[in-house]
């Protein structure tokens, strides 16, 4: 009795594959798009929350370049117009008198309650609270 020999499809382009018998794609070309296309969902996710991630960190860097000092209060206005978006950070730190400070990186703000948030840069050897993520 003889076997039939199906031809099996790659699982990425559907061209018919030569040689071994569990091979499942035609070329590394091949796999590496079916990989990134499986893990393009996930993939788009992180991507979306690092790039916000990104962009409030430069925020915070670009109006603390013309501060006078380390630290610059601001308004909630001034920040969501520049487009920075509260809900992500990386930690969070608190210091002695109970205000929290919300990190991006190197970056922080802390709300001050009259619509109003200081902002600062972490220092060497300071802030080192566990990394916590809000997504």
């Amino acid at each position: 009795m003889l076997k039939e020999i199906s031809a099996k499809a790659c699982l990425a382009c559907r061209k018919t594959i030569k040689g071994r018998t569990d091979k499942k794609f035609c070329d590394d070309f091949c796999r590496n798009n079916y990989n990134n296309q499986l893990k393009s969902s996930d993939n788009n996710y992180v991507r979306n929350i690092n790039n916000a991630l990104r962009k409030n960190r430069r925020i915070i860097a670009t109006l603390l370049e013309g501060a006078q000092g380390d630290n610059l209060k601001t308004s909630k206005d001034s920040l969501t117009i520049r487009g920075f978006v509260f809900k992500y950070y990386t930690h969070t730190y608190k210091n002695q008198k109970g205000g929290i400070y919300y990190f991006c990186y190197d970056y922080g703000y802390m709300d001050l309650g009259d619509g109003s948030y200081l902002l600062v840069k972490r220092k060497e050897n300071h802030y080192t609270a566990g990394v916590r993520a809000k997504a």
